[in-house]
């Protein structure tokens, strides 16, 4: 059996409601972009792109692994990434997916690839923050940012798998998320990795890589990614992370947010875990130059200034406690919901 390329299109591939060839789709390409609303004139350019004659598509990367750049990403490798997404959520033909992200971003332009490759029946809606508002649709397959699956709770009966990424779901969201019966998993990847290389159940501890992946870590105790159908290149990240086996990771922490405290490392990440339960507002750990400490831990809240008692802060280690509450009126944030802590503290 030969495997699919990126230049056929799945003969069950279905684009709301209405069986599309390669052909077909070029022509609702040029009507997206000349007649389109405004959230479908990116999907014609993508799907023109991905027809023309260049074997690769160009993307701007997240800066995950470093500075925003354009890269050139291989559509074949993409459709390799689909076939994995496929194997690990035992996707089928025919199956129901809703396409909610925006077609600009690579987890959009993945979900149509997805779609294309494995024959999903894919329905497309404007991408916004209440994506599942007056649906009457089963799905069998959805990917959303976590503000779109905070807002879609009531919703998400219609839903049988969800994946959810582009910002970690924090543990308000997973506790509510789980009381569903709906399949949620947490995504982990990056515009480089062609969206996730792997996906954690929501109430496991442990992210699980795709099929044809495998990681190591480096000295820094940061990720490092094996994928030789998607990147000629081992992907080397800042994440640090704890290492289960060759297949499986936890995340700890960004190596860019560590503060170094009086000589003692502390991952904000960790800290916020422990705080997510006693505090109802958005926050994040970060840290003030400190003459004495060098870094001085700093608890960030969003929203008007209120009285903390000091019980809040009864499960962190002795290290781990902010010594100063800083009030900010609104986060600064990407896109897809991530806090820019740099950007918010400036």
């Amino acid at each position: 059996m030969t495997s699919p390329t990126y230049e056929n299109v799945h003969n069950q591939f279905k684009l709301n409601g209405f069986h599309l060839t390669r052909e077909d789709l070029c022509r609702v390409a040029y009507s997206f972009i000349k007649e389109g609303e405004e959230f479908e004139k990116p999907v014609g350019d993508f799907l023109l792109d991905w027809f023309d004659s260049k074997s690769y598509i160009e993307m701007e990367t997240s800066g995950t692994t470093g500075a925003p750049k354009t890269i050139s990403v291989s559509k074949q490798a993409m459709v390799d990434s689909a076939l994995a997404t496929g194997d690990f959520f035992e996707l089928q033909p025919g199956n129901k997916a809703l396409q909610c992200l925006p077609v600009k971003y690579v987890a959009g332009k993945m979900m149509l690839v997805r779609a294309m490759i494995l024959g999903l029946d894919i329905e497309f809606v404007a991408p916004s923050s209440h994506p599942m508002r007056n649906n009457e649709i089963d799905f069998d397959f959805v990917a959303m940012v976590p503000l779109q699956a905070q807002n879609s709770i009531a919703e998400l009966k219609k839903v049988k798998k969800l994946i959810v990424g582009g910002a970690a779901v924090n543990k308000t969201l997973e506790k509510q998320l789980m009381k569903l019966s709906t399949e949620v998993y947490e995504t982990y990847g990056m515009t480089e990795t062609i969206t996730h290389i792997a996906a954690r159940k929501l109430g496991e501890k442990a992210f699980t890589v795709l099929p044809h992946i495998t990681i190591s870590y480096d000295d820094r105790s940061c990720l490092v990614i094996h994928a030789p159908k998607i990147s000629d290149e081992v992907i080397i990240t800042n994440d640090i992370v704890e290492l289960v086996n060759e297949n499986q990771f936890i995340f700890l922490g960004r190596i860019d947010n560590v503060i170094n405290s009086g000589g003692i490392k502390l991952i904000p990440e960790q800290i916020e875990n422990k705080l997510m339960s006693k505090i109802q507002q958005r926050f994040f750990i970060a840290s003030k130059p400190d003459n004495e400490l060098g870094e001085k831990l700093i608890l960030v809240i969003e929203g008007d200034k209120v009285e903390f008692d000091h019980s809040i802060y009864e499960d962190l280690d002795k290290y781990e406690k902010p010594k100063e509450i800083l009030f900010i009126p609104k986060f600064k944030e990407t896109t897809t919901g991530k806090i820019m802590r740099k950007e918010t503290l400036v």
